[in-house]
């Protein structure tokens, strides 16, 4: 099972360092790691997803909470969250498969930012499971680099 974890901490060097270190340390694996800014410049958000048994999940909670430079942390299911990642991917193309290409840009909703004779940049910014479809879809055409971010998530909104 996967959780995301939203943990607010204070922004100076070390803490990343010290949040990956707690992983590592105690076998815990990282499926996804992007941190940023919040709208407080002495805050950051650390946005982990993570996987295990439930007992494995929890402890990755309680560690977190004993971090000293943690503010606060949300943690909710993949399915209680809006979730995004940023794909950016270089592919050889030519005249047999340049329209297959565009297809499959279009019905993702992915957009080619760049383009020469040969090859293409194409972005896409979508939930994990439409990147991980794009790269399925791309089995057959030659990659030549692939940039991927981690997960980013917000908790859904609820009508009160």
């Amino acid at each position: 099972m996967k959780r995301l974890y939203s943990v607010l901490v204070e922004n100076r060097s070390g803490v990343l360092m010290k949040v990956a270190g707690l992983f590592s340390r105690r076998c815990f694996n990282i499926d996804s790691l992007a941190v940023g800014e919040t709208d407080d410049p002495k805050v950051s958000c650390i946005t982990i997803v993570s996987s295990g048994d439930a007992t494995t999940l929890e402890q990755i909670e309680k560690q977190l909470n004993k971090k000293i430079d943690v503010i606060k942390i949300k943690t909710f299911k993949e399915s209680e969250s809006i979730s995004r990642e940023l794909l950016l991917i270089k592919v050889k193309y030519n005249k047999n498969n340049r329209k297959e290409l565009m297809d499959i840009c279009d019905i993702l909703h992915a957009e080619i930012v760049d383009i020469s004779k040969t090859m293409m940049t194409i972005q896409l910014c979508s939930t994990p499971d439409k990147i991980e479809l794009l790269m399925q879809m791309m089995a057959s055409i030659p990659i030549v680099e692939v940039a991927r971010t981690g997960t980013l998530a917000l908790q859904k909104c609820h009508l009160e």
